[in-house]
């Protein structure tokens, strides 16, 4: 969880308990466990009060860019991410041919800091600036432009946390930075924004194919993974976590 900057390309795939257990057969043949394998994710995600950064990532554009706030079950701190997406072509389809398994479509750039979770409530309060709060403990050269590049986002488009995000999380890599997540249990609120679960959280996905595996690979996917894909009839779509949450809320006239 050290790592500051980095870029890699990202497909998801929403799959149900059987398929996912047809996929971890083979992965467990190629991959091992990350070292944080099972872990509980909070994430917050910041906008407007017109929600515009939401609506547009639902628009699906060639280039989007978010700021959420997220940490882990058990963990002391919080990261402060700026993510940035950029496709590589437009999308025809909701779900791609078999031969796009083999395209790059979805470039993955993340750049964030780490904070104390003092320190993110006085962010969020208006109490100090990003760029103040990572001038008083810089991990790396990179932590105070990342700063103010969060400031300015905050500035810019007025953001604000918005939307609370968790779900259960099980994770594996190989030494080539091959590295898939399946995320399950997913639910969400837009109210009382902490790391902290509440009774009452909406079910971000109700039907069978309710478990998020996601792919995140620093150049092409190995082989046997995409033949697996192929041969299971798995194909990449354009789910969006924000933008589902969204489309909830929305019913459930909560935005």
């Amino acid at each position: 969880m050290d790592e500051k900057i980095f870029s890699r390309v990202e497909k998801k795939y929403l799959v149900t308990k059987k398929e996912r257990d047809a996929m971890l057969k083979l992965i467990k043949k190629h991959m091992r466990k990350d070292d944080y394998f099972e872990s509980e994710v909070f994430n917050i995600y910041f906008d407007n009060d017109n929600y515009d950064l939401i609506i547009q990532s639902i628009d699906h554009p060639i280039f989007k860019e978010k700021l959420r706030a997220r940490s882990y079950g058990g963990y002391d701190k919080v990261f402060l991410e700026i993510k940035t997406k950029v496709l590589s072509r437009a999308y025809r389809h909701d779900l791609l041919e078999d031969d796009d398994t083999l395209k790059d479509n979805n470039l993955g750039y993340k750049r964030r800091i780490l904070l104390t979770h003092t320190d993110f409530d006085r962010l969020i309060s208006g109490e100090a600036t990003a760029h103040e709060l990572a001038a008083q403990n810089i991990e790396c050269g990179s932590d105070l432009q990342i700063a103010r590049e969060v400031d300015y986002m905050i500035n810019h488009f007025s953001l604000g946390p918005k939307i609370l995000l968790y779900y259960k999380r099980k994770s594996y890599v190989d030494d080539n930075g091959l590295r898939v997540t399946f995320d399950a249990d997913l639910r969400c609120r837009n109210h009382d924004l902490n790391f902290i679960k509440k009774p009452g959280d909406l079910v971000l996905l109700n039907d069978d194919k309710n478990i998020i595996m996601e792919i995140k690979a620093p150049g092409v996917m190995p082989l046997w993974l995409v033949n697996q894909l192929s041969a299971t009839h798995l194909y990449p779509t354009r789910f969006s976590k924000i933008g589902k949450i969204y489309e909830l809320l929305r019913k459930e006239k909560n935005v």
